[in-house]
């Protein structure tokens, strides 16, 4: 069924971060994905233990970035999470610091940095189980508004079934971008 056949054109549609055991990182019920187990720590960061294969290699032996960028987002996503809080990657940064290498033993934790009132700031790293870090991410977080004050207005696209557009309603400025 195409995104659009469901939808008027200029219909509202609300959106929620709500978890599922198909997810890519962490869905117990996903057979390709990473199988990710993170657990809270005392200090509220959000931990798991990764040892990648070669199926997420990008060159021989190292592990494709973006999968390195997949798990760090998803241990800041887990952290804003377990603080109650339902939100999306709204920005992410990374630093790669050494090639994360296909068949070791990583550590992932994240954690929050900041928070106001719908923008939520963490952090994460991946690192050796002694403590040599391979990985840094920066992201922010937007919360979602609730039922009432829907974020995104979902818009047919003029071209095909296939795609859509998304209208964002309520979008406030982030920290730097005031009068741009």
């Amino acid at each position: 069924m195409s995104a659009r056949s469901g939808l008027a054109a200029g219909a509202r549609q609300i959106i929620h971060a709500e978890p599922h055991s198909g997810c890519f990182v962490c869905g117990k019920d996903n057979p390709g994905g990473l199988g990710l187990v993170f657990q809270r720590l005392d200090n509220g960061r959000m931990k798991a233990l990764w040892s990648p294969g070669s199926r997420w290699e990008g060159f021989r032996g190292i592990v494709h970035g973006g999968v390195v960028s997949t798990v760090l987002d998803e241990a800041m996503s887990k952290s804003v999470a377990a603080a109650g809080c339902e939100a999306l990657t709204a920005e992410l940064r990374m630093r790669f610091r050494r090639p994360v290498q296909s068949g070791g033993l990583f550590q992932i934790q994240g954690w929050i940095v900041r928070r106001s009132k719908r923008l939520i700031e963490a952090e994460a790293v991946l690192e050796s189980l002694d403590g040599l870090e391979y990985a840094h991410a920066w992201a922010r977080f937007l919360s979602l508004p609730d039922s009432r004050a829907p974020l995104l207005r979902v818009v047919t696209a003029p071209d095909d079934g296939d795609h859509f557009e998304v209208d964002f309603y309520e979008t406030p400025e982030l920290p730097g971008q005031e009068g741009s």
